[in-house]
């Protein structure tokens, strides 16, 4: 049902030539959700985004530092072992961030872990994370010069946004952590973002090394460090005791 409304919103909003490729995707996801809940539950669900502002700005806040912690690392050790070096670039994209940054990561979060996601946690926790992290995995696999080790760090990307949902099991710390992901690899440092390329960033990335040690065209996520950050991060996560929901 939620992949129906979700598609079927996708359709109407190409027809009507809605502008925006992310705020219609974004639009979308709300609506089947929204739908979803609705039908199967009468309005009544849990979603993980319905706080107190106080306690969802800390749980954004704490998913970006986390987030950014973790891409300055794998850059760090890139630049350790390859010639890959930053100089300054033309600034910060805040219109990217506006109409591609943010929607995509709040986007992305409701649907691979939000309702449908959170059905299949209750049913079977270790199903929903090894299944979803499959299809987030997937649904990259089109995206510009992916490669096999970039595969393989996606899925462990949607291992670890998984567990950060079970953190606090709610929505806000991996928004902040997959939306700081993103923004510290493209715009803030230069590196492509899953192939993509932004505009305008605040550092622009110069030289070079293997493919597999500086992730190439897919950005820095086709790297192999990436690979042992994440497994980092994943252990990090995985080993604490969930937090109560408050």
């Amino acid at each position: 049902m939620f992949v129906l409304f979700y598609v079927a919103t996708l359709i109407g909003l190409v027809w009507l030539r809605f502008p925006l490729v992310n705020v219609s995707a974004l639009i979308a996801v709300s609506v089947a959700t929204l739908a979803s809940v609705a039908i199967l539950d009468h309005g009544k669900w849990p979603l993980g985004l319905f706080v107190s502002p106080r306690l969802a700005l800390r749980e954004f806040l704490l998913g970006a530092l986390f987030g950014a912690t973790l891409i300055g690392l794998c850059a760090l050790l890139v630049m350790m072992s390859t010639s890959v070096r930053h100089s300054p670039g033309l600034g910060f994209p805040w219109l990217e961030l506006v109409g591609i940054f943010v929607p995509a990561a709040v986007h992305e979060e409701l649907v691979f872990r939000g309702y449908a996601f959170q059905k299949l946690y209750r049913w079977n926790r270790n199903a929903a994370l090894f299944l979803i992290a499959l299809v987030f995995a997937g649904l990259h696999a089109g995206n510009l010069a992916v490669t096999p080790l970039g595969l393989v760090n996606i899925f462990l990307g949607g291992i670890l946004l998984g567990l950060a949902y079970e953190r606090y099991q709610r929505l806000w710390f991996p928004i902040g952590l997959h939306l700081a992901w993103n923004v510290v690899s493209g715009p803030i440092l230069g590196h492509e973002v899953s192939g993509y390329d932004s505009l305008l960033t605040v550092f622009i990335e110069r030289g070079g090394g293997p493919v597999w040690l500086t992730g190439g065209d897919f950005g820095i996520e086709g790297s192999l460090w990436m690979t042992v950050t994440e497994v980092i991060a994943i252990i990090a996560l995985g080993g604490r005791a969930p937090r109560p929901v408050r």
